[in-house]
């Protein structure tokens, strides 16, 4: 079902402020940035390796990011993996008993299709499926 860790998303409150040590000091691939209106959020995505830091900056204090942010602070926000099929793969989780957040893939950045598994199901991790764009 999964093939590999797509991204690591990690909320920050300010994308101009966090960016430079990813992108400078640790001299990750900065891959530009997106607004995803949908989640109320600008993403700034760097590639390391394989997988990719995806820095999320709430673009309304309504957006689930604001929310972490007051509640938690600056951190990792959640771990997204990579399907071929996010149908499939959403359907299995349902019918193993997991609790989604999206019972049906919605948009996220760069054009791909997401769902997120409920922390309560994913050992409260909060848990992204991402079928890339193609």
């Amino acid at each position: 079902m999964l093939t590999k860790i797509n991204h690591i998303g990690i909320a920050v409150k300010s994308l101009n402020d966090a960016l430079p040590f990813y992108r400078d000091q640790l001299g990750m691939a900065f891959l530009g940035t997106e607004e995803v209106a949908e989640q109320k959020v600008r993403v700034a995505m760097l590639q390391v390796g394989e997988s990719k830091i995806e820095l999320l900056e709430p673009t309304s204090e309504e957006s689930p990011v604001a929310k972490f942010l007051e509640k938690n602070g600056p951190g990792i926000h959640h771990l997204a993996y990579e399907v071929n099929d996010i149908e499939a793969a959403i359907a299995k989780l349902l019918s193993d008993g997991a609790r989604m957040v999206d019972e049906k893939p919605r948009k996220g950045a760069h054009g791909a299709r997401i769902a997120f598994v409920h922390p309560k199901s994913s050992v409260g991790v909060l848990t992204e499926l991402c079928q890339p764009g193609h």
